[in-house]
């Protein structure tokens, strides 16, 4: 799987009912869970007082992670994308091995 970063800025339509903005949200709720249990979505962050999160996620291709994965989100038509395809850098920490 090829790893995506997200970031996703939620603007909710004028004029939207708050049932409908609680409703969608729960279930945005399972979904991520859904997604991260799949091993789509594995980090999430969100800015601080922001509608707008930041994301690690993974998925074959572009198309499978608009189309499938994020395109299974319940806020997914309110939400503006901006992803960007990643690769390990080889200076990342994370993936490194320890200096013997």
């Amino acid at each position: 799987m090829n790893e995506f970063l997200v970031e996703l800025t939620t603007r909710i339509p004028e004029g939207t009912e708050p049932a409908e903005v609680d409703r969608r949200r729960a279930e945005e709720s399972v979904r991520a869970r859904e997604l991260a249990a799949a091993g789509h979505l594995v980090r999430l962050w969100r800015p601080v007082g922001e509608l707008r999160s930041i994301g690690l996620w993974r998925a074959a291709d572009e198309a499978e992670l608009r189309e499938k994965v994020l395109g299974s989100l319940p806020l997914w038509a309110w939400m503006t994308p901006v992803i960007t395809a990643v690769t390990s850098h080889p200076n990342d920490p994370g993936t490194s091995d320890p200096a013997p």
